[in-house]
């Protein structure tokens, strides 16, 4: 028999985010799995009865929340105080929480305190022989099955698990726990945030698409010059019209420290691959790079991959992608642009 407790905090609007609705699917089934086992819902936030009523129907046995103006924002004092004291109060013995970076920072501390475990980037939970998690290590390339015998055990799941739960809202009594903070816990305050514009915004991980650029976009062209800012105009018009999700490959990122021509809105948070990110996307397309190796081993968890290039030997060709275009990307972009703006322009 175990405890499951669901833990999240709100958003800023006071809702869920999809990623701890899917979270919360992960819990309701590991839930129906165990025999005996009973699901409790805990939030954190300024208010949480919004977000309870969301989730009502979710068959939990208990609401609980610490609330107040205190938790609004991620702060790890009063944010590791919050969830100690609903992991307490549900006395729970498996605790599941999405990977958000505000989780991720607390939870480990909080399993200390309490004298669990804690494990983070949780791909996958069976309970075929025990409560088993998987995760990746060394960038996806290598999978450890985990069994731990530790109570509370933490889990901090990866988005795009499992599917977000949905059910129709209703009336969930939450019961409200005090959590009283020390002025020492306070000392940290968020004065603001600083974001880009939403047509600036270059990584969305919600996107049905991800785009990616290779180092082929600053090379010289076949008319023997290098065409920077207009592939950057063509990048950028892509991304607007078709709200796509934006990555790099390493070679790319890598070319501002090395005195050449770089696109001016990457970063190393665009890199995909063996030493960068791995993106869940329904759908990839690549656009100048070659498919090798250590970058498309971040491509594990795209759905349809695409790709253009004018090489039709590269490692795109080579069973990497679903489909190749030997073609000139500037050509095709180009043209994508103009299909998707008069499509934009039509509806």
């Amino acid at each position: 028999m175990e405890t499951i407790l669901f833990l999240a905090h709100t958003e800023a609007d006071g809702t869920l985010a999809k990623g701890a609705l899917e979270v919360l699917t992960a819990a309701q089934t590991l839930a129906g799995q165990i025999s005996g086992s009973q699901l409790i819902v805990g939030l954190i936030g300024e208010t949480v009865q919004p977000a309870a009523n969301v989730v009502a129907a979710c068959g939990a046995a208990r609401f609980l929340g610490v609330a107040g103006a205190d938790f609004a924002q991620s702060r790890y004092a009063s944010d590791a105080a919050a969830a100690e004291a609903l992991a307490k109060a549900a006395q729970a013995t498996i605790v599941l929480a999405p990977g958000t970076s505000r989780l991720n920072r607390v939870l480990p501390g909080v399993a200390h305190r309490l004298q669990g475990r804690a494990d983070s980037h949780v791909a996958s939970i069976s309970t075929a022989h025990g409560i088993t998690i998987s995760r990746w290590f060394y960038r996806q390339r290598m999978e450890a099955v985990m069994q731990r015998q530790q109570r509370p055990w933490i889990l901090l799941v990866d988005s795009g698990v499992c599917e977000a739960w949905t059910g129709a809202p209703g009336a969930a009594g939450v019961e409200l726990l005090p959590v009283n903070l020390a002025d020492s816990c306070k000392r940290t305050q968020v004065s603001g945030f600083q974001a880009p514009a939403s047509d600036q915004q270059t990584i969305r991980p919600d996107a049905n698409l991800l785009f990616v650029t290779g180092a082929g976009w600053t090379k010289k062209q076949p008319d023997g010059q290098v065409k920077v800012p207009q592939a950057a105009q063509l990048i950028l018009g892509f991304l607007k019209l078709a709200r796509a999700s934006l990555g790099s490959t390493k070679s790319l990122v890598d070319l501002s420290g090395e005195g050449q021509a770089i696109l001016p809105f990457l970063t190393h948070l665009n890199q995909v691959g063996q030493t960068g990110a791995t993106p869940r996307h329904p759908k990839g397309l690549s656009t100048c790079c070659h498919g090798e190796e250590p970058h498309t081993v971040g491509w594990r968890f795209i759905n349809e991959r695409r790709a253009i290039s004018l090489d039709p030997n590269c490692g795109w060709a080579r069973g990497k992608a679903d489909v190749l275009y030997v073609a000139d990307a500037f050509a095709v972009m180009a043209q994508v642009n103009e299909l998707l703006a008069a499509k934009a322009a039509a509806s």
